[in-house]
């Protein structure tokens, strides 16, 4: 078996709005005071509180009239709260770098609560959804969901510019036959062409935060010089959210429609392994490496391969894919100076283009590996 999920825009009337205002309320204050419960019960006794614990203390809270306000929502909504408290701090004892869970801010832009289908308490019926103690809400879909998919969660969310989404988990029968790689494709990441590949194609890159960046100061400038708390301020804050939405949605569709064209054409596809988030960290090009989106590219043409039977292929950062020559096999270490782009190869004369060399070099090593 296995999942996937689709996401709608959703447009509830004003009513439903406030439904939805208050069980985002509901969950951000379970996820709050149980992480604090949990908090102040460590340092106590160096012990802590099961999941299980959590979900009989908030029935037994429920109950009582200060916090009667909690049936109001969705009890399902409140449980996942909890699960994914749960789950925070036991991806933070695994791994520590995963942070500590931190308390959820009500002035967070974004709000969003997952909850579970049980017993058809969630179902897309006449152009709509149905949710749990919110009703009926108008959906827009844009894409028709296989009958063989069974419904197993939904979780609404809520963007900075006030629009609203459900993403909606499906369970399905995966029959997926491994393809027969006989097509392949390198690609080298580049900062401002996204990438070169072993064929010395380059998709052109729009670069889109990059056109509205001036745009976008000047609206963020009006913003800071606005009060407080007031309306005028709001209305600044929802338009330059727009403009970021729309930033990111130019990015995501350009970045979806590149990957299905490239998963369409080739079997397997080799790319480095690399770390974007040190590099936009470290290096003085971070607003190019957001701009471009290299690591949304990958992780697209990753799952659209593999509903194909196809592979993606990741090589090592440290494989040496600049400098050596494609042709012969000589390593140059002069071309560790980025700047050089072109250069010709001291054993063999074969003039290389930088970062073609390296797809090459990258989709060799590629097929080294699927070899091995």
């Amino acid at each position: 078996m296995a999942n996937k999920a689709y996401k709608f825009r959703i447009y509830p009337n004003a009513e439903q709005k406030i439904l939805l205002a208050k069980t985002f309320g509901c969950c951000r204050f379970v996820y709050n005071h149980w992480l604090d419960r949990k908090i102040k019960q460590y340092k106590n006794d160096k012990t802590s509180v099961t999941y299980t614990t959590c979900a009989k203390e908030m029935a037994q809270l429920k109950k009582t009239s200060e916090f009667s306000f909690l049936q109001e929502v969705d009890s399902v909504s409140l449980q996942q709260s909890l699960r994914h408290l749960d789950t925070a701090f036991q991806n933070f004892f695994r791994q520590p770098k995963n942070g500590f869970p931190r308390f959820k801010s009500k002035k967070q832009s974004k709000n969003s609560y997952s909850t579970v289908c049980i017993n058809r308490n969630i179902d897309i019926e006449n152009g709509c959804i149905k949710l749990p103690k919110i009703g009926l809400v108008k959906l827009k879909q844009h894409r028709k969901i296989p009958v063989d998919y069974k419904l197993k969660s939904v979780t609404i969310s809520q963007t900075p510019s006030r629009k609203y989404y459900v993403s909606i988990l499906f369970e399905y029968e995966k029959q997926v036959q491994n393809k027969e790689l006989l097509s392949f494709l390198g690609l080298d990441y580049s900062m401002h062409e996204l990438y070169k590949d072993s064929n010395s194609n380059e998709p052109a890159y729009p670069r889109y935060y990059r056109s509205a960046e001036k745009k976008l100061a000047k609206e963020q400038r009006k913003l800071s010089h606005m009060q407080k708390g007031s309306s005028n301020r709001n209305k600044q804050r929802i338009k330059v959210a727009k403009l970021h939405e729309k930033v990111a949605d130019q990015r995501k569709d350009f970045l979806h429609k590149l990957s299905r064209q490239i998963a369409n054409a080739y079997d397997c596809i080799c790319i480095e392994d690399l770390n974007m988030k040190a590099m936009s960290r470290y290096l003085h090009f971070g607003k190019s490496v957001s701009d471009n989106g290299w690591g949304m590219f990958t992780a697209f043409l990753k799952y659209k391969l593999e509903e194909q039977g196809k592979r993606l292929i990741r090589v090592d950062k440290f494989f040496a894919s600049s400098q050596t020559c494609n042709v012969c096999g000589y390593k140059n270490n002069a071309t560790k100076d980025l700047s050089i782009r072109e250069w010709d190869c001291p054993q063999c004369g074969t003039r290389h283009d930088r970062d073609v060399n390296a797809a090459i070099n990258i989709k060799n090593e590629g097929m080294r590996m699927l070899l091995a």
